[in-house]
């Protein structure tokens, strides 16, 4: 009975331990995480694209604020925002605080759940009973319409169910997207009209770099896909219509996880196994590279991670072989 007690006493201490390390330290120790991806096609320049996802702000985030600042200082040539930027009423403050130094760089975005409602209290065991819902009818809602304004007063593209073109270092980027598949706002059956319209009435985004009698086949063009939550149905989709590469958020890499054995739920239907990184998602005999972010931050009422640093990510495009 005594070494019963004596055990149930140090896994007590363990758990309250790792609470602390989770909640006080592991959530704001920031990491930026880099890889290289052979997207391009043979011949092209290198392009570097910061992936940006779940930032969940608040207005009193100076820390994560300030860190995203510092992340301007990388140069990068597009960014990638995968959505949930917002995780408070006043969220935007801060987001505007962390995004300005981007302003003048190409971007582009998806909306996430929580772009559109706040964030509540919750049962965290709830999780382990499959994907979280959101959009319930007490669910504060958000000035989603403001936040796409400012994206677009920086110039970035909504790809939220639609599609969109950039020229980056030499290579041409056709890019589409949808909104957030979590809450069922995606509408992946509007990709193929949507990138036949950009075909048609943007041949040329750049007249400069293109020349009206460039044929199309010559121009070095890569197709990228954005989404914010990494449902199968959605990824199977992106790779259907061409994708070369997918970026994805969400899931916050299982936010808790276990050293060793990983992520233990990711909040959608994508495996365990590709629940953040890089990886290759494969479907109907093609392919597509796959990178999904553990994203930045964490609901208000659920501030903690373990295993699983907050994370952005510098993904280097390069030429394949």
């Amino acid at each position: 009975m005594h070494a019963a007690g004596t055990a149930l006493t140090v896994l007590a201490a363990a758990g309250a331990a790792a609470f602390a390390w989770g909640s006080l330290v592991e959530r704001r120790l920031f990491t930026l995480r880099r890889v290289t991806v052979p997207a391009l096609p043979p011949g092209s320049d290198p392009i570097a694209v910061l992936h940006l996802s779940d930032l969940h702000m608040a207005p009193w985030q100076h820390d994560k604020q300030e860190w995203v600042r510092s992340l301007a200082a990388l140069e990068p040539d597009l960014i990638v925002d995968t959505g949930d930027n917002l995780g408070h009423a006043d969220g935007l403050s801060g987001i505007r605080r962390a995004f300005e130094p981007f302003r003048g760089i190409p971007g582009v975005f998806a909306h996430g759940s929580n772009d559109y409602y706040g964030p509540q209290v919750k049962n965290p065991f709830k999780y382990f009973m499959g994907p979280s819902k959101t959009g319930s009818s007490t669910a504060p809602r958000l000035d989603n319409a403001a936040l796409t304004a400012y994206f677009d007063d920086l110039g970035w593209l909504d790809l939220n169910n639609a599609a969109g073109a950039i020229d980056v270092n030499g290579t041409h980027l056709e890019l589409f997207g949808v909104n957030d598949p979590h809450i069922g706002f995606d509408r992946v059956e509007a990709i193929p009209g949507a990138l036949d319209e950009l075909r048609e009435n943007d041949p040329y985004s750049d007249d400069a770099m293109w020349p009206q009698d460039t044929p199309r086949a010559e121009r070095p063009t890569v197709t990228l896909g954005v989404t914010h939550s990494p449902y199968r149905r959605v990824l199977d989709a992106f790779v259907t219509y061409g994708a070369s590469m997918i970026f994805a958020g969400h899931t916050h890499g299982g936010q808790v996880c276990v050293p060793g054995f990983g992520a233990l739920v990711t909040n959608c239907d994508i495996p365990r196994s590709q629940v953040k990184g890089l990886s290759i998602w494969r479907h109907a005999f093609r392919s597509a590279f796959l990178n999904v972010s553990a994203g930045l931050g964490t609901s208000i009422y659920a501030p903690v991670r373990f295993a699983c640093r907050p994370e952005a990510t510098l993904v280097t495009l390069t030429a394949s072989a």
